[in-house]
Formats: C-alpha cells, sequence, structure tokens
C-alpha cells in the first residue's frame, strides 16, 4: 500500500516498530511529551546554574516563518554546569538580555568564546569572574598561517605547550591544588612568554591592520586577563571544546531537519536536546530514559522532581527503569 503524504515515511523509528502515525498525531505527541518534560529541562537548567564555573555559548537557528520562503534567525543558547550537564533555551535575540534573568544569582566563573556580549555582560557583574576560551584564540592564528608562517608556527607552538601540560594533567589525573600547581609550574611560564612575544610582534612596523596575523594579535592581547583565568582555578577549563562538542546536536540538526517551523517548535527541541544530551553525558541511553520518565513523571511528586534529572535517574531507577509495551 502506498505511503500516503500524511504519514511518515518507511525508514521511520515508528514504522520500525511496526507502528504507523501520521504526521498530525506524531506532532501532537511531541508537543505533549515537550510539555510534560519541560519542567524537568528548567530543573536542569537550575542544576547547571549551580555551578561554580559555567560553560557558556550559542549557536544560530532558524524558527517560524519571516516570510514565503524565508525563516526566522534564532539562537539556541546552551550552559554547561560542573556536573556535567546541558541545558539549552531558545530566543529570536544574540543579545546577553537574554541569559541574564537566569545568571543574575550565578557567582564563580563564566567560561565562554569571545563574543563581546559576554565580555559587556561579566562587567555589569562583579561576582562573576570572566575566562576565555584557548581555542577560539587559536583559530585566529590558524587564519594567518598563509599570511604570515613563521610568526604563526611559534604562536601555535606556545599554544600546544599549553595543551600539552593539560594532555599530562588528565594523564596523572591530577585535581584541585595538584592541577593548580602543576598549571601554575608548567603552563604559567609559556603563557607569560606567549603574551610577551605577543606585544612584541603588535609593534612591527610593517605589520598593517589587515594582515590576519594584526586581527590573531589584537584577539588575544584584549583577552589576556580572561585567558589567563584558568591558571588559577582548577576548576576552570582551558577552553570550551566540552560545551561545543555537547551542543553539536544543533548543527547537525541544521543539515537534518534544517529548521523549525514554529518557536514552540525550537522551544521543544531545546526541552528535549537537554535531556538526550544530558543523558549521553551521564552515560545513559536516552530511549530508556525517556521511555521510564514519560511513564513515571504522572506519579512522581513536583518537590522531587530532581530525582528525575538525567544523572540522579541513573542512580535511583536507571537499573530497573519502566518500559514502553512495544519493547515488552
Amino acid at each position: 500500500m502506498p505511503v500516503s503524504p500524511t504519514t511518515l515515511p518507511p525508514a521511520s523509528a515508528t514504522e520500525a516498530s511496526g507502528v504507523t502515525i501520521s504526521r498530525g498525531t506524531l506532532t501532537n505527541l511531541e508537543q505533549r511529551a515537550a510539555q510534560l518534560l519541560e519542567p524537568v529541562a528548567k530543573e536542569l537548567l537550575n542544576s547547571c546554574l549551580e555551578s561554580k564555573t559555567l560553560a557558556l555559548d550559542e549557536t544560530p537557528g532558524k524558527a517560524g516563518v519571516k516570510s514565503k520562503g524565508k525563516m526566522n534567525k534564532g539562537y539556541f543558547w546552551s550552559f554547561y554546569g560542573e556536573r556535567d550537564e546541558v541545558a539549552f533555551i531558545y530566543s529570536i535575540s544574540r543579545s546577553c538580555d537574554v541569559v541574564e534573568p537566569y545568571l543574575k544569582k550565578f557567582e564563580g566563573v563564566l567560561l565562554t568564546d569571545g563574543y563581546p556580549g559576554y565580555e559587556s555582560f561579566c562587567k555589569k557583574y562583579r561576582k562573576i569572574t570572566h575566562a576565555e576560551c584557548w581555542t577560539h584564540s587559536r583559530r585566529y592564528f590558524v587564519k594567518s598561517e598563509k599570511a604570515e608562517p613563521e610568526a604563526t608556527k611559534e604562536a601555535l607552538a606556545l599554544i600546544g605547550g599549553l595543551y600539552k601540560v593539560e594532555d599530562d594533567i588528565r594523564k596523572q589525573e591530577l585535581e584541585g591544588d595538584k592541577k593548580r600547581d602543576y598549571r601554575q609550574q608548567k603552563a604559567k611560564p609559556l603563557v607569560d612568554q606567549f603574551f610577551t612575544w605577543n606585544r612584541e610582534q603588535l609593534h612591527r612596523l610593517d605589520l598593517v591592520p589587515s594582515n590576519p596575523l594584526s586581527k590573531a594579535l589584537g584577539y588575544a592581547h584584549k583577552r589576556e586577563k580572561e585567558l589567563r583565568v584558568y591558571l588559577d582555578d582548577p576548576s576552570v577549563d582551558i577552553d570550551t571544546n566540552h560545551l561545543e562538542r555537547a551542543l553539536r546536536c544543533i548543527p547537525m540538526g541544521r543539515k537534518n531537519w534544517m529548521f523549525c517551523w514554529t518557536l514552540e517548535g525550537a522551544d521543544n527541541v531545546a526541552v528535549f536536546q537537554t535531556l538526550i544530551v544530558s543523558c549521553r553525558l551521564a552515560g545513559i541511553d536516552p530511549y530508556k530514559y525517556l521511555v521510564d520518565v514519560l511513564q513515571r513523571i504522572s506519579l512522581h511528586p513536583a518537590r522531587e522532581i530532581r530525582d528525575l534529572l538525567p544523572r540522579i535517574w541513573k542512580e535511583k531507577f536507571g537499573a530497573n527503569p519502566l518500559k514502553s509495551d512495544l519493547d515488552k
């Protein structure tokens, strides 16, 4: 029997289970599931905000029809907490006004990329220490490799030395004061050498502003204070790579589902990805988790909603999760 336009294609997950569902029904079920899971996603965001070190980033995503053939541009904001949890929210704006309500009570280190909005935001709150990502600085020097191969080679060698120190820390499983002391002993001299070299290069008379190396040098020079923060705080990562790996689901979505038809749909994506990505970080099968929680949530006390966060769910319910009738 041919598949009608209102049914899912044969390769869909529902048909793999022997069930064919119309797109309209599936959309309604997805919406209802997102509504049930939203309180859990919000509590997970609260858990992230309790961190002393919080990584923050944003990545574009289209949602809502702007005009015929065009979608509105928005942003998925991602918060990565020190408990290895990730929470997403969606907004049509890239202004840091979006995250300000969430960070008003935050105290600690905010680790970001070089987006100027974060710098302006952190200046408003003295209780927040701003740290920045060394990988983003490195990317600017990589772009200058063709124009200034020798100078770029020096910069990349020094930054590479910093990552060698971090690799040694991981291999030796250093934490706390031992990790900080090792960075002070091994990484700090390299950081000092890098910024001394950086200032010397900035004074080169032959270096014009349009040179890619000028942009790389200026980028790092302006952010010296923020790039040094990790040396004194062992809880701060050298970069935001862990967060970029976690939010990869959004760029992948831009290639797969491409956009969200409505803003509400984008909010639903934020809810689902908050739980799915946090499950993966906790070593949990997202399917088993969602099947369990969607059945458990109607009976679970609201005051104990934190028990449904993936990392806690794993300890309390992970050994014997509720199953779907299809699985049975």
